[in-house]
């Protein structure tokens, strides 16, 4: 594999690779007949220190495709395992590369990986290719959390490879290139606790703290405090995820990031009428991850990390299981804090009240008796803009009006602060499910990507309420069939 020169601005360096070699493989990938760049983050090349100019180059595509290295970089993929769907299994990267760790110019370590390179060790049987329109649903999706502030990975670019690969038919292979603070993942930990030593969980440990928690470091128990810290931040993710009306479709363990960002994006979707029970991923047959159940396999999912880290929170392992125990059950309480205080944000209120989360259940009640839209029940709210939907004429939602007018007349704000409030946490739009499948209809039939680019547009500010917004504010037609969303592994 040819090294590309560096004109582009890459400033890689290979912290992860000082772990030791149980954690990851070096490798070349298979090289693609015919890279073309189809879509690239011009605004996140930027902030890198990336040219786009050279990103759009023969020589910049090939690295985008997986072609050709950056200088400085060191390909390699990542060992973890994980529970999926309950069930334990080893995995790894088995369609994923690192290049390295981008330094950008404000000093942050940026992951540059690449999404459906080739095969690993860890493939599995797998081709460790990508389909255009799985890769294309990550770029939409995850640039649409970053506009709603929800904390995620990125989508750097996206390129076609020239050849075709076999899923559900015969589709357009991609590759994604992807940004992350880390891929470190719960089920990193869970296969160092499996197959390592305890030197190697502890290396792991200590690398991840001093990447994203260095502040631990001074604490009188840093491994307590780092599984306390990690409960902290997935508690205040889930909790922005359930307000939004995101539903992440497969939160098995190694789809859980350490640092606290939203990853792998497969199945996932934004819910319209407001139902707990939504289920968007067809292969969750039982609802394992419905919207309802999301913070509790969030809570699942840490009681996983907490057993890895049994080894360094105590030598004894009775002591070791219960300070794990009393630090799992905080998690639910953290998790309520952070929605209830997102909530009464979406109701305009500046202060708490004891009954303020009854106020905010007994409206979502009202909605899914009525089937009202999440989003649009919440925009309506905010403008003060009560018609089309069958849920403002009903009068139990005018007693709970009035009701909730009486609750913001017992604060100081004005009414100009309250819908200001309001603005900034209920979204204009969110990426609608039709209006996903339009742009990725047009890109993968057409080869129009205007669509596309005309919603990442709309999506980059969710919360400006501007006139531009108003032909996406609006969910699909109801079908007699439910939405579906595949993995497109």
């Amino acid at each position: 594999m040819q090294e590309y020169k560096n004109k582009t601005g890459w400033k890689l360096e290979h912290s992860y690779a000082e772990l030791p070699s149980l954690f990851h493989t070096t490798f070349k990938v298979n090289e693609v007949p015919s890279p073309r760049l189809v879509i690239l983050n011009e605004k996140l090349a930027v902030s890198l220190g990336l040219d786009i100019n050279a990103l759009k180059e023969e020589e910049g595509v090939a690295v985008l495709a997986g072609n050709k290295v950056p200088e400085g970089g060191s390909p390699l993929a990542q060992a973890y395992a994980g529970h999926q769907f309950g069930n334990f299994t080893m995995l790894g990267d088995g369609r994923a590369l690192l290049y390295g760790e981008q330094i950008t110019p404000d000093g942050k370590r940026v992951d540059i990986q690449l999404k459906g390179s080739g095969k690993t060790k860890y493939s599995r049987g797998g081709d460790g290719r990508a389909a255009l329109g799985p890769m294309l649903r990550e770029f939409i999706i995850s640039e649409a959390m970053h506009g709603l502030g929800i904390e995620t990975t990125r989508s750097l670019a996206v390129t076609t490879t020239g050849e075709r690969v076999l899923r559900e038919g015969v589709l357009t292979g991609s590759v994604m290139t992807r940004t992350a603070s880390s891929h470190i993942r719960v089920g990193t930990f869970e296969y160092a606790a499996r197959w390592g030593t305890k030197e190697e969980l502890q290396a792991l440990a200590d690398y991840t703290i001093e990447r994203h928690y260095p502040e631990l470091n001074d604490t009188g128990d840093k491994y307590l405090s780092f599984l306390q810290k990690v409960i902290k931040r997935q508690a205040a993710l889930i909790a922005k995820w359930q307000l939004a009306g995101f539903i992440h479709g497969v939160m098995n363990t190694d789809n859980m990031s350490i640092s606290g960002e939203t990853i792998d994006y497969g199945p996932c979707a934004f819910m319209d009428s407001y139902d707990p029970k939504t289920v968007f991923s067809s292969i969750d047959m039982q609802g394992r991850y419905s919207y309802q159940n999301q913070p509790a396999a969030g809570g699942w999912n840490l009681a996983r990390f907490a057993e890895a880290l049994l080894p360094l929170l105590d030598d004894d392992q009775k002591k070791a299981v219960e300070t794990a125990q009393e630090e799992i059950s905080r998690y639910i309480v953290l998790f309520q804090q952070e929605w209830m205080n997102g909530m009464r944000a979406k109701l305009g209120l500046s202060n708490e009240e004891t009954e303020d989360e009854k106020l905010a259940q007994e409206l979502l009640e009202l909605m899914q008796v009525h089937h009202a839209d999440f989003t649009n029940t919440f925009r309506a709210l905010t403008l003060e803009q009560f018609e089309g939907m069958e849920l403002f004429t009903a009068p139990t939602f005018k007693e709970w009006h009035q009701r909730w007018q009486e609750r913001l007349d017992r604060q100081e704000d004005s009414k100009e602060s309250v819908q200001q409030r309001m603005k900034t946490n209920n979204p204009a739009v969110i990426p609608r499910n039709h209006r996903v499948e339009e742009a990725l209809t047009a890109a993968e039939k057409q080869g129009d990507y205007s669509v596309m680019g005309k919603l990442l547009h709309v999506l980059s500010d969710p919360y400006v309420y501007s006139e531009a917004q108003e032909a996406y504010k609006e969910p699909g037609k109801e079908d007699s069939q439910p939405y579906r969303t595949y993995c497109g592994t």
